[in-house]
């Protein structure tokens, strides 16, 4: 699972051969959410609302980025 970026100590991780749809995961201290890429909709979990949020304005802005590395990470998925 690849840290792709991190925001202070968040860690944004796309894992090899995940499963549908495409998402991301945030890891911060103990919490972790998964996030819908095109949606930014939580699939799982739960961040701190500070975190969430930056999670969120992050991705918001790099949701290409995102489907590039899953796409990278899951082909033909």
């Amino acid at each position: 699972m690849p840290t792709i970026h991190k925001i202070d100590s968040i860690k944004i991780m796309i894992y090899f051969d995940d499963h549908l749809p495409p998402h991301f995961h945030a890891e911060y201290n103990e919490f972790e959410e998964l996030f819908v890429i095109r949606t930014l909709a939580t699939l799982r979990g739960k961040l701190p609302n500070r975190q969430h949020k930056k999670v969120v304005e992050w991705a918001s802005d790099n949701q290409d980025y995102l489907m590039l590395k899953w796409n990278q990470f899951n082909p033909g998925s």
